[in-house]
């Protein structure tokens, strides 16, 4: 099993492609294991030309648990880099959804010799008023995970109708088997009230936001509601020569159906970011 290490922190890493190829580094959201982004989107960008790279926050999966430690996004940003080093990899485009959007914000200010470039997907700025959850999906959020595995797993597909996308694209068996494999893997609702504390602690990011100078694409969903996509336009507002593509129809998650156009902007984003 591949593990990165940042101290004493483990973090499990899994590859996808030619590592001789540019990566991209996906990076992932509160709560989220790797494996929610699914092989065969990753295997997408693979046939785009890039070597893909997922791995589990610490917190979460089969990284390291920290019960008794108190981290920031940055310290999550350098276990990010940590995976690079691990893989040999000196620089490259990095994604990040929802929190992992914070955290490649984060790497952007802290490691930007390392990026070739940063995609901030359905993510925010850390300004109150930018991004806010509606009151319903807020809830959820904050109400604690069931702990019997068939109620988490339906509690997963109530929050997809809650703040996914439109009804005519959720799968209600695809995200219960999702979330069944997430269970299986891992079920650590300790480290997702950690992961919250550390977005809490980062505060607002839009001083450092402006200084960015690198190829950045902000993506949103228009249907997201557990972060508003004001949250996703108010970044690319903020940094410099920023692009935005709003995709209609998405919510906070990214089901088949968007996954080609989501594919195709970004590595038209990442040919234009090269050149």
């Amino acid at each position: 099993m591949p593990v990165a290490r940042n101290g004493d922190v483990e973090i499990h890493y899994e590859l996808f492609g030619d590592p001789a190829r540019p990566t991209l580094l996906l990076v992932n959201g509160l709560g989220s294991q790797c494996i929610n982004y699914a092989p065969e989107w990753c295997e997408m960008f693979c046939d785009e030309g890039y070597a893909v790279v997922r791995f589990d926050n610490r917190d979460v999966g089969l990284s390291s648990k920290l019960p008794e430690v108190d981290y920031t996004l940055a310290d999550m940003a350098g276990d990010a880099v940590a995976v690079l080093d691990a893989v040999g990899v000196e620089r490259a485009h990095v994604m990040g959804c929802s929190m992992g959007g914070m955290i490649v914000q984060r790497l952007a200010f802290d490691y930007p010799d390392r990026l070739l470039s940063v995609t901030s997907v359905m993510s925010r700025t850390g300004e109150p008023g930018f991004g806010e959850s509606s009151e319903e999906a807020l809830t959820l959020l904050m109400t604690p995970q069931p702990p019997e595995r068939s109620a988490y797993i339906e509690r997963q597909v109530e929050a997809h109708h809650v703040y996914g996308s439109k009804p005519e694209w959720l799968d209600d068996e695809a995200i219960r088997r999702r979330a069944a494999a997430a269970y299986d893997r891992c079920f650590c609702p300790d480290g997702i009230v950690r992961q919250m504390k550390a977005v809490g602690r980062d505060g607002s990011r839009t001083e450092q936001l402006a200084k960015v100078d690198l190829p950045v694409l902000v993506l949103h969903g228009s249907r997201d509601t557990l972060i508003d996509p004001s949250g996703g336009r108010r970044t690319a507002e903020l940094i410099p020569g920023a692009r935005y593509i709003e995709i209609e129809g998405m919510g906070h998650d990214y089901p088949p159906p968007v996954w080609r156009q989501w594919v195709d902007a970004w590595a038209a984003f990442a040919r234009s970011a090269a050149a």
